[in-house]
C-alpha cells in the first residue's frame, strides 16, 4: 500500500477537520454555511481518500460517526439501538453499483424487491413507546445518544400518546422524520416577519429550531408533523416479513406513515420510482431532497447489516442540488402587475436542480435590505418548482464589506414610466402609481388576464402579450377582442404563422363564455385571488351590483376583510378602470356580467363541505374546466388525497392518487360517472 504524498495526507487531515465542522453546525447549531450539495462532494471526497489510506484515516472521523454531539442545553438520551445515517447515490450508475452490491451481498441471482419512499428534508427522530405508550423521543444526535426533546415531540398533533388497538411490543423504538409542510412554513414565516422576529431559512432549518425550543410551549404553536420509516430497538414482537408490511402495522397502530412509499423491483423499479417522484416533487406539500431506497425483506437486511455509519441495505437517492452559490453580478428592478417594485439580482449562471439559473428574486427592498444583498456578493440560491428562484442569503465567502458596494436603494421613480413611487408606511411593498399608464403594468395585466386560471386565452403567454404590444395591435385587454380583424398583418408579424393566428383568435373566442366569477379574478384586483372572486360572485350575482357596492357592503361578504373591501371599492371607482370595463361590456356575446347560474346566492349546492380531487386526463373536459364546475355544486377541490376526501375522480393515467384514495378507502368516480354527477338528478 503505497503512502500518500504530503499534499494527499494534508488534504485527507483537512477535510476530516472541513466535515466535523460542517457537521456541528449543520445538526447543532441549525446554522449551515454550505449547501447540502457542496457537503455530500467533501464528504465522498473524504470517503474516497480513507478507502486508499484506511490505516490513515481518524478513528474518530466523521465518516464513521452520524450528526453531531447533543446539545448541552438537553439531557442526552441514549438510542437503543444506534441511530445510523444513509449513504448517498447522485447518478443510475450508483443505484446500479447499489443494487449489484445487494445482490452479491445475498448471493442470489433474483431481482431484489426495494421498499422505496420520498427523502424529507427535517430532522430525525427517534421515539420510544413501552405498552403502547410514547415514553420519551430524542433527536438523532451523534447516532448513539441525542437530544431529550420528549415534552417538544409531545406536542405534534400527529404523534399518538397511546397507540391504536393492542398486542404492542413491550418496548419499541420507531425512527421518524418530523418535517414543517411548505405552506404553513411560508405562512409562520410571514407572521414572523410581521412580528419583527427572525424568520427561517427553510422548512429544515425551522423543524430543527422548532424542537429545539427549550420551552414546549413555542413548539407547540409551530405546525410541526412527522412521517415514520422505521424501527429501531424492538423487544416482545415479532418483525412482519416485509418492510412494507412493517410500515403498514405502524399505520394500524396510528402512526404517521408517508402515503407515498412503495415496493419497487430491481434497478428499473428504483428508477422508475425516482422519476415518478422527481416530476411531482413540486406537487408534494413538503420539501423532499431525494428518495430513499432499502431492501423490502426483514431477513435480507439483517443478513446485508451495516458498516460503520450506514446499513448495507439502504441508500439515499439525492436530486441535483436546488440550493446552490453564485456570484450577484447586478440587481435590476422589475415592475409587476399591481405596480409592485422587485428587486431581481443577476447571477453569474449556475445549475440549479438541472436547470441553468441566471436571475434570483429579492421580493422587495426591505427583504433585501434584511439580508444585506449587494452586487459581488457571493450568495447562496434557492429553486422550488418553475418560479424564480430566490436569494436565501449571502455567504460568508463573499466580499469584506470594506470592499462592497453601497446598498441599492429603493427608486423613488419608476424605472420603467418614471411615475412616483409610493409605499404607504404599513406595507412592505414600493409601487409604481403609474396604473395602466405603465408599459411593465400593462403587459402584465394582459397576461394575467389571459392566464389559464383567469379567461384561458391560450397561446397568449409572456412572449405572446409582448409581441402584441410591440405591435401596437394591443393595448388594453379590451383590445384582444377587436383582433379578428387584424388577422391578416398578425399573420405576418415574427414568430406567428397562419394556424398559431387562428388558434389565438378562436382561444379568444371561447373566453367569452366565462362567468363573473373568472371575470373578476382576471381583472386583476389586488388580493382578490380565485376564491374571493368566486365569493363575490356568489354574493352579488352579477357586475352591476358588485360595481354600486360600497365598502360596508362589501365587508358583508363573508371571508372579505377591511383590506380586500379596500382594494375592490378603489378598484371600481378609478376612472380609467371603469373604462376599461365598459369597453369590455361591450363586447358581444360575453357572460361577464352575470354569476354562472349554479352559482347564485341561496341556490341548494349539493356538493356543499365536500372535498373532491381529480387525477389523470379527461377526455371531455380539461381538468381546469371539472374543477369549476364541481366548484359550482358547492364541492372544494383540493390537489391531495386524504382521509377527508368524499371522493377522487380518476381519468386516464391517474398515477399514484388513485392508489393513495384506495389505501383511504376513497370512493372512486370515473368520467361516466362524474358527467351524471354534472347532469343533475
Amino acid at each position: 500500500m503505497n503512502d500518500p504524498s504530503p499534499e494527499e495526507l494534508t488534504r485527507l487531515h483537512h477535510l476530516t477537520r472541513l466535515v466535523r465542522e460542517h457537521n456541528d453546525r449543520y445538526h447543532r447549531q441549525d446554522d449551515p454555511t454550505i449547501t447540502d450539495h457542496a457537503y455530500d462532494r467533501l464528504f465522498g471526497e473524504l470517503v474516497e481518500l480513507e478507502a486508499r489510506w484506511p490505516h490513515l484515516a481518524d478513528p474518530d472521523s466523521p465518516t464513521r460517526r452520524v450528526g453531531a454531539k447533543p446539545l448541552e442545553q438537553f439531557a442526552s438520551l441514549p438510542h437503543g439501538r444506534p441511530m445510523l445515517s444513509l449513504s448517498n447515490r447522485f447518478t443510475p450508475q450508483d443505484v446500479t453499483d447499489f443494487d449489484r452490491q445487494v445482490v452479491e451481498g445475498l448471493g442470489i441471482a433474483e431481482p431484489v424487491d426495494y421498499h422505496a419512499d420520498p427523502k424529507l428534508d427535517g430532522l430525525a427522530i427517534n421515539l420510544t413507546y413501552v405498552h403502547g405508550v410514547l415514553e420519551s423521543a430524542a433527536t438523532r444526535g451523534d447516532g448513539l445518544a441525542g437530544e431529550d426533546v420528549t415534552l417538544q415531540i409531545r406536542t405534534i398533533p400527529v404523534v399518538p400518546l397511546k397507540l391504536l388497538g393492542d398486542q404492542h411490543p413491550h418496548k419499541m423504538e420507531i425512527r421518524g422524520e418530523a418535517f414543517i409542510p411548505l405552506a404553513p412554513f411560508a405562512k409562520m414565516n410571514a407572521q414572523l416577519q410581521r412580528q419583527g422576529e427572525k424568520t427561517f431559512v427553510n422548512p429544515r432549518n425551522a423543524a430543527a429550531g422548532t424542537i429545539r425550543q427549550l420551552d414546549p410551549r413555542i413548539t407547540a404553536r409551530r405546525p410541526l408533523t412527522l412521517f415514520c420509516y422505521g424501527l429501531g430497538l424492538v423487544e416482545g414482537w415479532i418483525l412482519p416479513p416485509t418492510h412494507a408490511q412493517m410500515i403498514q402495522q405502524l399505520a394500524q397502530w396510528g402512526l404517521p406513515v408517508c402515503p407515498e412509499g412503495g415496493v419497487v423491483w430491481g434497478v428499473d423499479g428504483c428508477m422508475d420510482y425516482y422519476s415518478a417522484m422527481a416530476a411531482r416533487r413540486h406537487d408534494l406539500p413538503y420539501e423532499i431532497d431525494g428518495v430513499v431506497y432499502k431492501v423490502n425483506r426483514i431477513t435480507w437486511q439483517e443478513q446485508l447489516g451495516f458498516r460503520h455509519r450506514d446499513p448495507r441495505w439502504a441508500t439515499a437517492h439525492k436530486f441535483p442540488a436546488m440550493e446552490v452559490a453564485t456570484v450577484v453580478v447586478a440587481i435590476d428592478v422589475q415592475v409587476g402587475r399591481t405596480g409592485a417594485l422587485t428587486p431581481v439580482a443577476r447571477l453569474t449562471p449556475v445549475q440549479v436542480g438541472g436547470v441553468e439559473v441566471t436571475n434570483a428574486t429579492l421580493h422587495n427592498f426591505e427583504e433585501m435590505a434584511r439580508k444585506d444583498v449587494r452586487p459581488g456578493d457571493t450568495v447562496l440560491i434557492r429553486r422550488a418548482g418553475d418560479v424564480i428562484p430566490e436569494v436565501v442569503r449571502v455567504l460568508p465567502q463573499a466580499a469584506p464589506s470594506t470592499s462592497r458596494p453601497p446598498p441599492i436603494p429603493c427608486p423613488s421613480h419608476c424605472p420603467t414610466c418614471g411615475a412616483p413611487v409610493v409605499k404607504p408606511e404599513h406595507e412592505t411593498v414600493a409601487r409604481c402609481s403609474g396604473g395602466l399608464a405603465c408599459p411593465d403594468q400593462r403587459r402584465e395585466a394582459i397576461q394575467h388576464f389571459a392566464s389559464r386560471r383567469a379567461m384561458d386565452i391560450e397561446g397568449l403567454g409572456e412572449k405572446g402579450c409582448a409581441l402584441l404590444l410591440q405591435s401596437g395591435l394591443v393595448a388594453t385587454v379590451a383590445d384582444l377582442y377587436q383582433l379578428k380583424r387584424y388577422r391578416d398583418h398578425m399573420i405576418t408579424l415574427e414568430r406567428l404563422g397562419e394556424k398559431s393566428v387562428d388558434n389565438l383568435l378562436a382561444a379568444i373566442d371561447r373566453s367569452r363564455e366565462r362567468h363573473l366569477e373568472r371575470f373578476l379574478f382576471a381583472l386583476g384586483i389586488r388580493d382578490v385571488g380565485e376564491h374571493t372572486a368566486t365569493t363575490l360572485a356568489r354574493h352579488f350575482g352579477n357586475l352591476e351590483a358588485l360595481m354600486a357596492a360600497s365598502p360596508d357592503d362589501l365587508l358583508e361578504v363573508a371571508e372579505v376583510g377591511p383590506v380586500v373591501a379596500a382594494h375592490v371599492s378603489v378598484f371600481f371607482s378609478a376612472p380609467h378602470h371603469r373604462e376599461m370595463v365598459r369597453q369590455l361590456l361591450e363586447i358581444p356575446q360575453t357572460h361577464w356580467a352575470t354569476a354562472a347560474e349554479t352559482n347564485l346566492p341561496g341556490e341548494k349546492k349539493p356538493l356543499a363541505n365536500q372535498t373532491v380531487v381529480i387525477t389523470g386526463t379527461l377526455a371531455s373536459m380539461t381538468r381546469e374546466q371539472a374543477k369549476t364546475r364541481l366548484e359550482t355544486l358547492g364541492a372544494k377541490v383540493s390537489s391531495s388525497v386524504s382521509k377527508k376526501t368524499h371522493f377522487l375522480v380518476a381519468g386516464e393515467d391517474p398515477g399514484s392518487k388513485l392508489q393513495k384514495a384506495r389505501n383511504f378507502g376513497v370512493k372512486i368516480l370515473d368520467e361516466t360517472a362524474l358527467l351524471h354527477m354534472l347532469s343533475g338528478p
